[in-house]
């Protein structure tokens, strides 16, 4: 059944070396990386480069090649503008920061091998008219992704940018600003297959899905989304040879038609604020929330129209799910931490429990999604500490490894042997 799931998954994934980790969730869009990473490191061992960061952003690092891409965010310092009053009253504990200050959205390049900055672009110059989390969001969330050719560089509200990987802006496409449930920010990055580009933007305004053209950015279709605030980024996936993209949200989960928008199939049952994004294997694709009614579903393909409380719903689990990571699936185990730090190993076929809410050494905080590679799952905590746990029916813990000062908000990257950490300040690169 893994080796079917891996060929499975590995339809979907545009050619990439073995040593590239191209989008958000890796080469098969299951949080696992194609080769190994350190398991032991510390401020004084196996830290190749440190490269300071300017400004603010969560986006993870992609890397292609030599190449390692990643967005940010700086104040330019100008004054503040009053934040408009419709934001002010849907402005949530913690929401709202930095609305109405002008920040230069930037796109840098370094040398992956030795963390130099290579390019720097400024996309563009932009006041934000609605604020992000204080803690927890930035204006600089949405993941780039790269295909080799092009690298694409996502800031919600403030456009989509495409570039050469020599940093020579291919095309540009602007995006209506949206309104954030809580002004907690946006963030959910872009879904590149083949020669089209999927933006989902769900929020408490017109929510939509579009296929653009990754070549020219031109639009190929636009489809309304009966959704609000959502921040799962688009799953594409393949079954019986044909391509679905499936989106996790609040009302319902769909899976749509990439040539037409056409919805497939669709079923409710997830709760609010959905956030972590599916994963997939064996003919069936898995769903998560954790905020108000958590849940997590099995869904079985194959099927089309509403699939609300049928039997494609293989199994359901509403204990210990995550709010905000996403899950890792591996070896026919689904892999998943709560915002609080309790770890959970489900077998995917059945739901049933290897181990469930595992404490892990110290109470822990997480916003950053698990990676894995040959065998190890590394979880990135706020306070600056990356827990190594055995991948495996039985929980054990491998190493702790301690970056001092540092908070990891960002999900890692593995590639050539490397693990990329990303904290509020500077990016890291572990080698051995």
């Amino acid at each position: 059944m893994h080796i079917i799931a891996a060929l499975l998954l590995a339809t979907t994934a545009l050619w990439a070396a073995d040593d590239d980790w191209a989008r958000w969730r890796g080469p098969n869009e299951n949080g696992m990386a194609r080769g190994d990473a350190p398991t032991q490191w510390g401020d004084a061992k196996n830290v190749a480069w440190r490269t300071p960061i300017p400004g603010h952003g969560f986006s993870s690092p992609v890397i292609w090649g030599d190449k390692l891409f990643v967005t940010t965010a700086v104040p330019t310092g100008s004054p503040a503008a009053p934040a408009a009053a419709p934001q002010q009253r849907s402005r949530g504990a913690g929401g709202g920061t930095g609305a109405g200050i002008e920040h230069k959205f930037v796109v840098l390049c370094l040398d992956r091998n030795t963390g130099k900055v290579l390019w720097e672009r400024v996309a563009t110059v932009a006041t934000p008219h609605e604020g992000h989390h204080n803690r927890y969001g930035s204006f600089a969330s949405h993941s780039p992704s790269t295909d080799g050719k092009h690298v694409y560089a996502f800031f919600g509200s403030r456009g989509l940018y495409c570039y050469t990987p020599d940093g020579k802006l291919v095309w540009q496409k602007e995006f209506p600003a949206l309104r954030m449930r809580m002004a907690f920010g946006e963030g959910s990055a872009p879904t590149l297959d083949g020669d089209t580009l999927y933006v989902a933007q769900d929020s408490e305004g017109d929510s939509f899905l579009l296929a653009l053209d990754r070549n020219t950015g031109k639009e190929i279709w636009r489809v309304p989304r009966d959704e609000g605030s959502s921040w799962s980024q688009p799953l594409m996936l393949t079954h019986n040879g044909r391509k679905q993209l499936v989106i996790a949200a609040s009302k319902k989960v769909r899976a749509y038609d990439p040539s037409t928008g056409k919805v497939i199939w669709e079923c409710a049952g997830l709760g609010s604020n959905v956030i972590p994004a599916p994963v997939t294997a064996g003919g069936v694709v898995y769903v998560m929330s954790g905020h108000r009614d958590p849940n997590a579903m099995a869904i079985r393909l194959g099927r089309e129209g509403d699939l609300t409380g049928t039997d494609a719903i293989v199994w359901t689990n509403n204990k210990g799910n995550s709010y905000t990571p996403s899950p890792v699936l591996y070896d026919n185990k689904l892999y998943f931490v709560s915002d609080n730090g309790l770890l959970s190993c489900l077998n995917f076929l059945t739901g049933e429990a290897y181990y469930r809410q595992q404490r892990l050494p110290q109470p822990y905080n997480f916003k950053a999604s698990p990676v894995g590679a040959n065998g190890k799952l590394y979880l990135s905590t706020e306070t600056g500490d990356v827990v190594v746990v055995k991948m495996g029916e039985t929980y054990e813990v491998l190493a702790t490894n301690t970056l001092k000062d540092q908070s990891f908000i960002a999900t890692p990257a593995i590639a050539g042997g490397s693990l990329y950490l990303r904290s509020q300040e500077a990016l890291y690169c572990i080698r051995q």
